[in-house]
């Protein structure tokens, strides 16, 4: 039988997405064009559908039109325009999606001089292949990143342009669960856009419950049988493996239930895309195309949920580097076309508290696409506020304000009413909404009174708590949230690292207070701000930091730090002392940069001062850019850059103050943004941010405890005669005795569970005995005894485990590589240095301890078996010590071994499910007879194998249920129904099996199982 990527994943997908309402294609009827693969037939047919007015003649040159913007060099953004139109000519029609013709087809091939590829799958939309599906099996060699390497090397072919610019949407898949943590997607599910540079794979977690009934049709046997016939595949068609991998709730299903049923495809089609504009390090200008990501994605639906609802204000709550700015920019699309609906005209308005987040904003915009119209003053504000038009710019293009909220006075009020019927909807992105945002201040008020009916979202990745602002909270000012994402999944989502805190030696410190006790002898007393800005403590600390940042960029020179220094002086001081060093830091941005000349073996460090009142904006601004671009390598800043700062290069930071509250966690995760394959980001803490770090997080543990529940709750309650091939199939038979050998699919997703490599080893072990027994018998001539076992089946499951321990292996070397990659030395062994690093530890924040409190109650529910003494003793040790123990204690240390014990209690838990799960599924399922079989197993006065035992369970199990079926009353004649069972229980043990039962262990046996079904009979 065949059993491949093919077969396993590929044809259950295409029969999926015919079951999602797409027509299948055979591959003997692709009639396509070869430049492009559209199908011309279905595009001038379709196009003459959704536009009636349209001439065969104007179809025929719309498609020409097409063909020649399809190998623009532009990553199709001309062509995606074209797409997107939903006035004049339409490609697609958008207002009424179902209007379309939908396909799907597979190895429709793209080739282009003596270059080819052919995606597995390919989704087509009016003749127009828009989505492509690569697919591989499950724990295939290199996971899903070979495919990725692979499409990478395609689209970076000018050969390949046409067929890259009309792809809008990728997915890659080997059909496994993802597995957090990993730093390459090597397992799971992924949806990109293209790109040039290198595909960037997005996760995508369901969150909303779908109704299959309404998104599926029934399966069709006629379709099935032509997808089959057309593949060469028929073979496989009435196989279990087959059957399992046809069910929608394989990941491959899910992800094409989530991103490819109708109603998604057109979100993500007309609201979900955009290019963005970048310029690179030699001044040019770069496209790039991005896709929204599932929490942006469900955020935005959230809204318009709330909308419906009637709330026009609340909170986003999206963890740092999670993408809020990108987030508002796709709802200035989707809130448009919703509001639109309702004959409103929506206006929308980007709220900073700064100058320099209102230009990274601005920036950010334009990349984009969006025209942004900058208020310089609250009277030019009073005048935009006051008009009653949503698009002000003369390209037509959708519109933007950002404006500071200093820039609200009390005459920014909208109008009472207009001259003329003009519905105007204002939205407020309200960007970092747990700073300066005070009800006691007038900016606020103004803010709520500008426009009262305005609906006002809130941005944040720090909600501001009331046990930091005391008198109130973010969610009093802004109302309830909207929408929640928060750091740990943010981290398994690889959008975030986690950090690491670099604890500064105790000689250092004392060092520190040599040097001020000096500067109090010369100078008397002087306030503690002066003495950090004084050159006498600004030189030491300042040679620490550059001789750690140039250690840490040995293996990577392309990394960046930044350094929050105590005040503006003391960042003007370490400035002039790198100055000292390496000269004076000017950049002539008019120039095209050119590679940086190396001294030794090292590039010198370039830095730059940030503060509010050195340089002008534009210097500013230029030099934040040259930062990004990998042109300066360490900023000096004080206040700015603190929040909202994105450069993903940014991997060391030096704190020299305490930052407060909200504000350390916004300080703390300029570091987290992925980049290249670090897994980590660093702080290096001069100030001894322990405290304060502690109780911002415990603040905001209480926070998710409200949100989320409370877990503390949740937890309280060579050559071989005939008998001894005999012997070693029972031996076999009974080793593998747990799992589902006769579907390999089952077996599979089984051996997905299984993260220890020893019993992988053991496994593999057993199934080359079995293939090893196989070519025995074989070579004897003894061909009867091949029907003891299916040996063929047998050595399908070998190539499994052995796929699953390889992925492992994989795993394992990609995250060592990366250790020892980004991990540096924890001590300075330099005897000229005059500090050491002395500790290095993550820093852990608050959900992640909730989320194992979580993962650790659920999976205790799993148990189907309480009685078990191995759960009994995990149940016992972990009320021991939540006894002992707080485990909700937020302090880092307590956190970490917190942490710790609730993961391997939860490991052992998750091990014990999995095997009752495997024996559960022995018995059809039925966890009645899982539990018996372990009492049985376990009884020392039965002497029989467990695959005896499992027989004669079996056996009863089949009986009882047919008689229970035909009069479900009997149960409830106890005496009868104990007469039965104990006549089935002799029949099946002793006499079938031939085992040895005294009178007792019999009356034993049976009345386990007459107490397994009266609990059913009366609790169910």
């Amino acid at each position: 039988m065949t059993f491949n990527e093919d077969s396993r994943v590929k044809i259950p997908a295409i029969l999926h997405l015919c079951r999602l309402g797409y027509t299948y294609i055979p591959k003997s009827k692709q009639d396509r064009l070869e430049d492009n693969n559209i199908f011309p037939d279905i595009f001038k047919r379709s196009i003459s559908k959704i536009n009636p007015d349209i001439s065969e003649g104007e179809v025929q040159r719309l498609l020409t039109d097409v063909s020649l913007k399809l190998n623009y060099d532009d990553l199709g953004r001309e062509f995606f325009r074209m797409l997107m139109n939903t006035s004049g000519t339409r490609l697609i029609d958008f207002e009424n999606f179902n209007n379309n013709e939908f396909h799907v087809t597979t190895e429709l091939t793209c080739k282009k001089g003596d270059e080819e590829f052919r995606p597995d799958i390919t989704v087509l939309i009016n003749g127009m292949p828009l989505v492509f599906i690569e697919v591989k099996k499950p724990n295939n060699r290199e996971g899903v990143i070979a495919e990725r390497n692979r499409i990478n090397k395609r689209f970076a072919l000018k050969d390949f342009r046409a067929f890259t610019n009309i792809t809008q949407l990728m997915l890659f898949s080997n059909n496994m669960e993802y597995e957090d943590g990993v730093v390459e997607p090597v397992m799971g599910a992924y949806y990109a856009t293209p790109s040039k540079d290198g595909v960037m794979f997005n996760y995508f977690r369901e969150e909303e419950l779908l109704n299959y009934t309404h998104l599926l049709k029934p399966e069709n046997e006629e379709l099935e049988n032509l997808v089959l016939k057309d593949n060469n595949i028929v073979a496989i068609k009435y196989t279990d493996e087959f059957k399992l991998n046809k069910n929608y709730e394989t990941p491959t299903n899910r992800i094409i239930t989530s991103l490819l049923s109708r109603e998604r495809l057109a979100f993500f089609l007309q609201f979900g895309i955009t290019y963005v504009e970048r310029t690179n390090r030699e001044g040019k200008i770069v496209i790039e195309k991005h896709i929204m990501r599932y929490p942006q994605f469900f955020a935005s639906r959230a809204i318009t949920h709330k909308l419906d609802e009637g709330i026009k204000k609340g909170i986003i709550w999206h963890t740092q580097g999670s993408g809020k700015t990108a987030l508002a920019y796709y709802n200035v699309k989707y809130l448009s076309q919703y509001y639109q609906k309702k004959n409103t005209i929506a206006k929308f308005y980007f709220i900073v508290d700064r100058i320099d987040l209102a230009i990274q904003a601005q920036t950010e915009f334009r990349s984009r696409g969006l025209s942004v119209k900058m208020v310089n003053s609250r009277t030019e504000f009073i005048q935009d506020i006051k008009k009653a038009s949503a698009i002000l710019n003369s390209s037509g293009e959708q519109e933007i304000t950002v404006v500071n909220i200093q820039k609200f006075s009390d005459d920014s009020t909208v109008l009472e009413s207009f001259d003329y019927d003009l519905n105007i909807q204002r939205i407020y992105f309200i960007d970092e909404a747990h700073r300066s945002y005070n009800p006691k201040g007038n900016y606020l008020v103004n803010l709520l009174r500008s426009d009262k009916d305005a609906v006002k979202i809130a941005l944040t990745g720090t909600p501001l708590l009331k046990e930091v602002a005391k008198e109130y909270d973010s969610k009093v000012l802004f109302g309830e949230y909207i929408h929640k994402y928060y750091y740990n999944r943010s981290i398994a989502d690889g959008y975030t690292l986690r950090l690491i805190r670099e604890g500064i030696a105790t000689t250092y410190k004392m060092q520190m207070q040599d040097v001020m006790e000096q500067i109090k002898i010369l100078k008397g007393e002087i306030s503690k701000s002066e003495i950090f800005a004084h050159p006498k403590f600004a030189e030491p600390m300042l040679e620490y930091i550059l001789n750690d940042l140039k250690d840490f960029r040995k293996k990577d020179e392309t990394i960046g730090g930044m350094v929050v220094c105590d005040t503006s002086e003391q960042a003007k001081e370490l400035f002039a002392q790198f100055e000292k060093i390496y000269g004076k830091q000017e950049f002539d941005y008019a120039v095209v940069r050119e590679e940086r000349a190396k001294y030794g073996n090292q590039t010198p460090l370039k830095a730059s001062l940030i503060l509010h009142d050195v340089n002008s904006k534009d210097i500013r601004k230029q030099e934040i850019e040259a930062f990004k671009n990998g042109d300066i390598d360490l900023l000096f800043v004080y206040n700015m850059l603190l929040t909202g700062f994105d450069a993903p290069r940014l991997k060391k930071l030096y704190l020299a103050r305490v930052v407060k509250n909200h504000n350390l966690l916004q300080t703390l995760t300029r570091v987290n943004r992925p980049y290249k394959k670090h897994r980590f980001g660093f702080v290096v803490d001069f100030a001894d941010i322990t405290k304060e770090f502690k109780e911002t997080n415990e603040n905001y543990f209480q926070e998710l405890q409200q949100e989320l529940g409370d877990e503390m709750q949740n937890y309280s309650n060579l050559f071989k005669s005939k008998e001894e091939i005999e012997h070693d199939v029972l031996e076999i038979k009974e080793k593998l005795f747990q799992y589902d050998i006769k579907n390999a699919e089952n077996f599979r997703l089984q051996m997905d569970d299984i993260k220890d490599k020893k019993q992988l080893a053991d496994l593999i072990k057993v199934l080359q005995n079995a293939r090893e027994l196989k070519n025995i018998i074989r070579l004897q001539g003894e061909d009867e005894l091949l029907d003891l076992l299916d040996f063929y089946k047998l050595n399908q499951l070998l190539k499994e485990v052995q796929r699953r321990l390889d992925t492992l292996n994989l795993v394992d070397s990609i995250n060592n590589e990366n250790d020892n990659t980004n991990l540096i030395n924890t001590a300075l062994e330099d005897i000229f240095f005059q500090f050491t690093k002395i500790s290095e530890e993550e820093m852990i924040l608050a959900d992640q301890l909730r989320n194992q409190l979580r993962q650790t109650r659920e999976e205790l529910q799993r148990n189907i078996d309480p009685a078990d003494p191995e759960f009994v003793t995990l149940k016992e040790e972990l009320e021991r010590i939540f006894k002992n123990k707080n485990l909700d204690e937020v302090d880092q240390e307590d956190m970490r071994d917190n942490i710790h014990i609730l993961s391997r209690i939860y490991d052992e838990v998750r091990e014990l499910n999995r095997k009752n799960a495997l024996l559960r599924a022995k018995y059809e399922n039925d966890e009645k007879y899982a539990r018996i079989h372990k009492r049985l197993v376990d009884n020392p006065t039965i002497n029989a194998k467990e695959i005896q035992i499992y027989e004669a369970l079996l056996g009863t199990k089949t009986i009882i249920d047919d008689i229970c079926l035909h009069n479900v009353e009997l149960v409830k004649n106890e005496t009868y129904f104990n007469q039965e069972v104990m006549s089935i229980v002799i029949q099946n043990f002793i006499d079938q099996q031939k085992i040895k039962l005294d009178a007792q262990t019999t009356e034993n046996i049976n009345n386990l199982i007459v107490k397994e079904y009266k609990q059913q009979y009366t609790y169910n």
